[in-house]
């Protein structure tokens, strides 16, 4: 563009100088449109230094600029397209957390209900054998006390017979071996239901045998 320049300027010297000679030749007068030739020079010479300074100082710091404004705003640009990724890749992260936290909440769920189930059956099979244990301890509570009231009633119902017995035949039976005997034919007799009230009073004759009976 400077080299154009200069040739131009030099191209217009001479046309310049042959018009005025051209012209002080015609009518001895210069043309009053065309400027003069120093002047003219000297315009040209200025518009080419603020060319060059334009060329050499104002478009390299507008183009540093241009680039400088163009790197920010494509930094820009990246930086907000790795947030944009990280915020996707931290989204996908807390998806993934999530889906593990409802896995994990589900499988202890059911591990919780597996283990209720498991410990109310065995809260079940410890009532149960402690309802057995109480029953048979009632049971044998209640064999116990039977086999001690039929002992008593034994011993009763033994003093009573003999008390009877002696008082029927007329004579003492308290004897230990005679009262057992009559005790212990007595109560198989009662077990059996052979005893009857009709052989207590009715037959006076008839207890007297027996009562010999129990002598011999």
């Amino acid at each position: 563009m400077q080299l154009n320049l200069m040739h131009a300027v030099v191209g217009l010297a001479p046309a310049a100088g042959g018009g005025e000679g051209g012209g002080g030749g015609a009518d001895g007068t210069a043309l009053p449109i065309l400027p003069h030739t120093g002047e003219l020079v000297f315009g040209l010479l200025i518009f080419a230094a603020f060319f060059v300074f334009v060329l050499k100082v104002v478009v390299p710091r507008m183009e540093r600029a241009y680039a400088e404004r163009t790197e920010a705003i494509e930094g820009d640009m990246g930086r907000a397209e790795r947030a944009l990724a990280e915020a996707e890749d931290a989204k996908r992260r807390y998806e993934a957390q999530l889906a593990d936290a409802r896995t994990e909440a589900a499988h202890i769920r059911e591990e919780a209900r597996e283990q209720g189930a498991g410990i109310i059956a065995e809260m079940r099979s410890e009532a149960q054998a402690e309802a057995a244990r109480i029953t048979e301890s009632a049971h044998k509570q209640i064999e116990a006390e039977r086999q001690q009231a039929m002992t008593s009633l034994r011993a009763d119902i033994g003093r009573l017979s003999t008390d009877l017995a002696s008082r029927i035949v007329g004579e003492s039976l308290h004897d230990e071996t005679r009262q057992s005997g009559i005790v212990e034919r007595f109560l198989a007799d009662l077990e059996a239901g052979d005893v009857r009230r009709e052989s207590v009073g009715d037959d006076a004759p008839g207890s007297l045998t027996g009562a010999q009976e129990v002598e011999r």
